[in-house]
């Protein structure tokens, strides 16, 4: 698993937000958000990030790092 797809479950559930929850507030489908955690999607788009990290109150940073 790459450090995105870590940072992105880890920071999730910081929040206490769970995957459908997120891609309701973010617009993602809640099967891009479950495939990013599992590496089974290629990384996310720059847009995908910054709606995830706007929605969990967090910075792009954070997911990257």
């Amino acid at each position: 698993m790459s450090t995105i797809e870590k940072n992105i479950k880890k920071l999730r559930e910081q929040k206490g937000t769970s995957q459908d929850r997120l891609s309701k507030l973010a617009d993602i489908s809640s099967n891009t958000i479950a495939k990013l955690e599992l590496d089974e999607s290629p990384s996310p788009t720059i847009d995908t990030l910054k709606k995830m990290a706007d929605n969990l109150n967090i910075k792009i940073e954070q997911l990257i790092q």
